[in-house]
């Protein structure tokens, strides 16, 4: 499947990490996420009955992150992918997420992952 839908940039701020100083301040998250879709019927129809809402899908996303306390972007990036995966149209999802300035030296650090329904089945 070649339809996507990408949400580009997303940058959030949470508690993430292992460390003391990172459990006590907030600190900027960068989410991109990509999800494999069916467009066609949402192309054809023109009405969002038809589409993947991902406006719900990033306030969803939003929620989740500003509201939690992971200590491992992997954490974090399997619970984004979750939200994704939620509207059965979405056959798969690809998400980075990256902490800013989070090693000296490196603009970033991040984790990219990818999850499909059956990642999830029976968890």
């Amino acid at each position: 499947m070649s339809d996507q839908i990408h949400i580009s940039d997303l940058l959030l701020r949470t508690i993430i990490g292992i460390n003391e100083e990172e459990r006590n301040k907030r600190q900027d998250v960068l989410i991109n996420l990509t999800m494999q879709v069916d467009l066609k019927a949402a192309g054809r129809s023109d009405e969002i009955s038809d589409a993947v809402n991902y406006r719900t899908i990033t306030k969803e996303i939003i929620d989740l992150v500003e509201n939690s306390q992971f200590q491992l972007v992997e954490k974090m990036a399997d619970e984004v992918a979750k939200i994704c995966l939620k509207d059965e149209r979405v056959q798969q999802t690809t998400i980075r997420i990256e902490k800013p300035g989070a090693l000296r030296f490196a603009r970033s650090v991040g984790v990219t992952v990818e999850r499909t329904r059956d990642d999830f089945s029976g968890v």
